[in-house]
């Protein structure tokens, strides 16, 4: 069974860090370019970052540069978003999702994905 889940969410004060890990289970990732995702209550599923399958291709959105690291660890079957610099406005259930092209061209676009995690809640409160 193709499967991603997603770890590391929890609460935080802003300012603080988290890094989240996305790991792959009944395939290899080493193939696909992973896509990490989140969606706030009311809100629509963003697209926050993507790393390529060689992960020499990095993209982020404007609102999480200079504070997200998209990065991978193929032999671990793993993808991580290490987040620092938190703010409240972070706050949204975050998800990955691989991308059998290997590609992040329009990584925001969430039909563009094959595999989805179930997601971990991030929280930013003081």
């Amino acid at each position: 069974q193709l499967q991603l889940v997603e770890s590391g969410g929890g609460l935080v004060q802003p300012g603080g860090s988290l890094r989240l890990s996305c790991a792959a289970s009944g395939f290899t990732l080493d193939y696909y370019a992973i896509g990490w995702f989140r969606q706030a209550p009311g809100k629509e599923r963003e697209g926050v970052s993507c790393i390529s399958s060689s992960g020499g291709s990095r993209n982020y959105v404007d609102s999480v540069k200079g504070r997200f690291t998209i990065s991978r660890d193929n032999a671990k079957n793993t993808v991580y978003l290490q987040m620092n610099s938190l703010k409240p406005e972070d706050t949204a259930v975050y998800y990955c999702a691989a991308r059998g092209s290997g590609l992040c061209f329009r990584f925001r676009g969430s039909n563009e994905y094959d595999y989805w995690g179930q997601g971990t809640q991030v929280t930013v409160s003081s």
